[in-house]
Order: structure tokens, then C-alpha cells, then sequence
């Protein structure tokens, strides 16, 4: 039954991603960024409960505490940065950019945690590298950020941003449940995205919000907590070498999902970094 619950987390974490590009649309990315995490942090906290890890302010200390604040904004920026991203670009290039922090992860725990890199890693993190490299073809200047490329730097700072918290939790975070850990950087993320809402004057924009896409924006939020839930179950009985693994598919669920539902076209060229990237990430599990 595990095997069942892993592919679940995989299969909804790879639709987060498609039903987030349905709801930006005509909505401003960062207010979309507020109203899904909201979603998340009323999923974390029940993550918190259902596990019945202990919580309050005596349950963290305070090193690990300013360390989840780091984490969290670190988090925030990255989910700032993948929503504007996929607002300006396609859901099939967008994915595999921001997959690549996992590449960044590994160097930095390697130049920072002094962390060793093994041949398994090596060789995943070049197949990765080139097969994002492969993913990310340039098309003709339209009139669209994503004929542009304009969401490449977002796409990037996605990545970037979103190999932070692993490296500080490292360096910080001990002593605390994962759940509750996750729950507080969730919530430091809820505050830094509204506050950007208000600051960048974009409150307004929340009362032209389209009900079609409002739906969308709650989806995907539910569906990165349904992905949570799995994944935790999944774990329960099976093993994480197997579970860990699966779990990385999504990025097939979300190219798969993204020509189906936003016709968006994979070139051979394309196909075969898809193929490297997916290898890669799970050849470097085993390292």
C-alpha cells in the first residue's frame, strides 16, 4: 500500500505545478503566492496535529528558531520567484530549472558542510545539468515573456532560493520535529508573501482576482499538501531508498499534465534532457 501512497506523492506534487500555471493567468503572481500559502500553512499545521509532534515556543530553541526564520524566507523567495516564473513560461521549462536545486544543494553542502561527493552524485549532477541545460531551448522573440525568456531569471532564483533551506537547516536547525519545523518556516512564508502584496501595492489586486482562477491558485495548494500527506504515509511503511526516489518522478507528472492540458510541445531535443534530468536526480539518490 506504501508504493500506492508514494506515487500519489509524486503524481500530486507533479499537478501543483500545472494547476499553479492555470491560476496565474490574469492574477498577479505574488498575490497568487499569498493566497496558496495560506492553503499550505492550514496543511502543515494540520500535518502537525495528525503526527502529534509537540509544539510551542518551548518545543524549539532559540538558534534552530532564527535559523527556521532564514530557512523560511529563503523559501518564500523561491516560491515568489517559480510563480512569477510560470506566469512568463512554459510549465515543461520552468519545472527542470527549478528541479536544478538540487544540483546547487549538493555544491554547497560540499563547499560550505565540506560534504563528499561521490561518483554516484558526480555523474547525477552532470546528467541533471545537462539535461536542464537541453530542456531550455530559445524560441523566436514574440510578443510573450516566455517567447523573451524573461522567465529564465525567475526560474533561476527559484532554484537558487529553494537549495537555501536544506544547507540551513544543517547548519541550525536540530532538536525540533520535521512537521513543526516545516509548519513555522510555512508560516514565516505566509507573513514575507503578504507583506510583499502590501508593499509592492498589489492589495488592490486581490478584489480582481478571477473565481476560475482563485479555484486553481486553492488547488494547488491542496494538492502540495495531498503530496505532503503521501509522502509521509508512504514513509511510515516503506523504505525512504525506494520512497525518496519515486517521489522525484513528479517532474514526468508535470510534463506529462503540461502537454495535455496546456499544449505545451516537448522537442526530441527536449525529451532526451527530460530523460538525463529524471536519471540523474535518481542515480544521485544513490550516491
Amino acid at each position: 500500500m506504501w508504493v500506492v501512497f508514494a506515487f500519489g506523492s509524486a503524481f500530486f506534487a507533479g499537478l501543483t505545478a500545472i494547476l499553479a500555471k492555470c491560476g496565474v493567468r490574469r492574477t498577479d503572481s505574488t498575490v497568487a503566492t499569498a493566497i496558496r500559502t495560506a492553503v499550505v500553512l492550514a496543511f502543515s499545521w494540520g500535518m502537525v496535529f495528525l503526527t502529534r509532534a509537540p509544539f510551542g515556543l518551548g518545543a524549539v530553541r532559540e538558534r534552530t528558531l532564527l535559523f527556521l526564520i532564514l530557512s523560511g524566507l529563503a523559501t518564500g523567495a523561491s516560491w515568489l520567484c517559480y510563480f512569477r516564473a510560470l506566469q512568463l513560461g512554459d510549465v515543461n521549462k520552468v519545472t527542470p530549472v527549478d528541479k536544478s536545486s538540487t544540483v546547487l544543494t549538493i555544491l554547497l553542502a560540499f563547499i560550505l558542510l565540506g560534504e563528499p561527493v561521490g561518483v554516484y552524485k558526480a555523474a547525477g549532477l552532470l546528467c541533471v545539468g545537462v539535461g536542464t541545460y537541453l530542456m531550455i531551448e530559445k524560441k523566436a522573440a514574440g510578443k510573450s515573456g516566455r517567447e523573451t525568456g524573461l522567465w529564465l531569471p525567475y526560474a533561476l532564483g527559484s532554484a537558487v532560493f529553494a537549495s537555501l533551506p536544506a544547507i540551513l537547516g544543517k547548519l541550525g536547525v536540530s532538536g525540533v520535529d520535521s512537521n513543526l519545523a516545516t509548519a513555522i518556516r510555512t508560516g514565516v512564508v505566509l507573513v514575507m508573501a503578504w507583506v510583499m502584496v502590501f508593499v509592492t501595492g498589489k492589495a488592490a489586486a486581490l478584489r480582481a482576482v478571477p473565481r476560475e482562477e482563485l479555484g486553481f491558485i486553492c488547488l494547488s495548494g491542496l494538492a502540495t499538501g495531498a503530496s505532503w500527506l503521501c509522502y509521509y504515509r508512504a514513509l511510515q511503511d516503506g523504505p525512504a531508498s525506494v520512497v525518496v526516489p519515486i517521489d522525484k518522478l513528479s517532474i514526468l507528472v508535470t510534463v506529462a499534465f503540461s502537454g495535455l492540458v496546456l499544449h505545451e510541445k516537448l522537442s526530441g531535443k527536449a525529451a532526451l534532457g527530460l530523460a538525463l534530468l529524471t536519471g540523474g536526480t535518481l542515480v544521485m539518490l544513490r550516491g
